[in-house]
């Protein structure tokens, strides 16, 4: 097994300050020229909630034709061409609290003790904003938090109450409760911005945007109600998917858009008038603007009387383009704060990234939502510009983590790392110095049954994901190269059976490693499951 962690302090030595001071004093002396230390980078980190690979046009994939020629995402794309994407990153566990979690500490969720939606950060666990501050950054977050009672480690922060609303949202402040007035993802851009142009200019800074979209149940924003409505969204070939050639959990799970996505809630087929949900929040304009163009959809639709895979059709469309203009909107956000920094004057001193906080299914296997080990769930966008450093238009195919986050921060800005995070830095890979010793395999453990699916632990490694649905002891294997959809389980085909035993000796030494023994009887909690 490739050694998982490096642990290492960077924060300067009294040996290293003590030279350094010499030279000064001496330079004085001799009357000559000492080069001032390299400006410290700032870092604004841009965060969604369930953006996909696949529908970033970046990233390529299945609907990268449609993405381009529909001007989907044309400012993260510009990101990733001044900078770099990650082709294979990773949650370790694809749940929206778990994995802001796991941002933060670096730890996986067994460790910081967030494994489902309801639990905070242990109390006293590290965070990097915390080091970043003791380190002389200015740091700050808006937008969604969602971590129970946890409190924002930064000295600025506006936070969305747990899921926070689309619409007119309400933030919680250090002086109390603060309802505005519009769309969540153009007030948070704003707060953004507003902070960018209002902080202390003597200091470097790390602000983190955290937007909701494009979380369920995928509202936009008023300007893009009309468009895509006249084009087909790339229906996947799995859509109709039997689940054949799979554990029970594939079967059982409680993802089907054609079974699962409610008409009213999730696609907002409602009577005129009878409102419900975020609609009550809207003023009685915003609801005439938003009936003036659904509405005649809705009739349409009714009177339609689709059944079977007509309507599962039918629902894959109307939630796919609801959900790529949630998008459309954080992706005018991107834009919107990069226009913002270069006005600045801080274009060239600042480290972009966009993320989002897991991947999520757009009809793959028929599904939406996230939480499985599978492909499309683990996966997770990682955009990263950083002007002089990052070569741009480069691909990195290392394999990274969630949990390499928060040492990465902290290492770009020569921030304290404390001694048993999980996580290692990016920042070697960022300059184009891979270690040796990286990794080749990533660790996954979900613990939350909602949604039908059970808990399951397992790795994905450069060729394989190995999975153990421990409840039921039901175990799966695909191999990738062959069945890149992950259609069918060759964890009983006697030509792997080798591969199962050194990818089962892989996971019982990182699970070792990590310490996990959260699949264990006596660990088991009711309400924190």
């Amino acid at each position: 097994m490739s050694r998982p962690l490096s642990i290492r302090s960077s924060t300067p030595s009294r040996f290293g300050l003590g030279l350094l001071a010499g030279a000064l004093a001496l330079a004085a002396a001799l009357g000559t020229a000492v080069a001032a230390p390299a400006r410290r980078p700032n870092i604004v980190f841009i965060f969604s909630d369930d953006h996909s690979l696949q529908t970033i046009g970046a990233y390529g994939g299945r609907m990268a034709t449609f993405l381009r020629e529909q001007k989907v995402t044309p400012n993260i794309d510009r990101l990733a061409a001044r900078g770099g994407l990650f082709v294979n990153s990773f949650c370790g566990n694809s749940l929206c609290s778990p994995s802001r979690a796991a941002i933060l500490t670096g730890l996986h969720s067994h460790a910081n003790g967030v494994m489902n939606l309801n639990t905070p950060i242990l109390p006293g666990t590290w965070t990097f904003p915390e080091s970043l501050r003791d380190a002389g950054y200015q740091t700050a977050v808006i937008g969604k938090w969602h971590l129970a009672a946890t409190p924002a480690p930064t000295d600025f922060w506006r936070l969305l109450d747990g899921q926070g609303t689309y619409w007119h949202p309400e933030f919680i402040t250090p002086l109390g409760r603060v309802k505005k007035t519009g769309y969540a993802t153009d007030i948070i851009t704003e707060l953004g911005v507003d902070w960018l142009k209002n902080r202390d200019h003597t200091k470097p800074f790390m602000l983190m945007v955290h937007h909701k979209a494009p979380h369920r149940n995928w509202m936009p924003p008023a300007r893009y109600y009309n468009w895509l409505s006249n084009v087909t969204i790339p229906e996947p070939d799995t859509l109709f998917d039997d689940y054949t050639g799979r554990a029970s959990p594939a079967h059982n799970q409680k993802m089907e858009i054609g079974k699962i996505m409610t008409l009213n809630s999730d696609l907002k087929v409602m009577e005129p008038g009878k409102w419900i949900g975020e609609f009550n929040r809207m003023s009685e304009e915003e609801r005439a603007e938003w009936s003036a163009v659904f509405g005649p959809r809705n009739e349409a639709f009714k009177n339609a009387k689709l059944q079977g895979r007509d309507l599962v059709r039918w629902k894959y469309q109307e939630y796919m383009k609801d959900y790529l203009r949630c998008i459309k909107g954080v992706d005018d956000s991107v834009g919107s704060i990069l226009t913002a920094l270069k006005s600045e004057g801080l274009e060239d001193d600042t480290i972009v990234i966009y993320a989002s906080d897991q991947g999520f299914y757009n009809g793959e296997h028929g599904w939406f939502d996230k939480r499985f080990i599978y492909e499309e769930s683990i996966h997770m966008p990682l955009i990263v510009s950083w002007p002089g450093v990052i070569k741009p238009g480069t691909r990195f195919t290392q394999m990274v983590q969630n949990i390499d986050y928060a040492e990465t921060f902290a290492d770009i800005t020569g921030a304290h790392i404390p001694e048993g995070l999980h996580g290692r830095s990016l920042l070697p890979i960022l300059k184009g110095q891979t270690p040796k010793d990286w990794r080749h395999s990533v660790y996954y453990h979900y613990y939350d049954p909602d949604h039908g699916v059970p808990k399951h632990y397992g790795i994905r490694t450069e060729r394989y994901t190995l999975v153990h649905f421990y409840i039921t002891d039901e175990w799966e294997l695909f191999d990738l190269k062959k069945d890149p959809k992950q259609m069918r389980s060759v964890y009983s085909d006697p030509s792997y059976a080798k591969t199962v035993l050194d990818l089962k000796a892989e996971l019982l030494a990182l699970k070792t490693y990590y310490k996990d023994t959260s699949d264990q009887p006596k660990s088991e909690k009711p309400g924190n499951e």
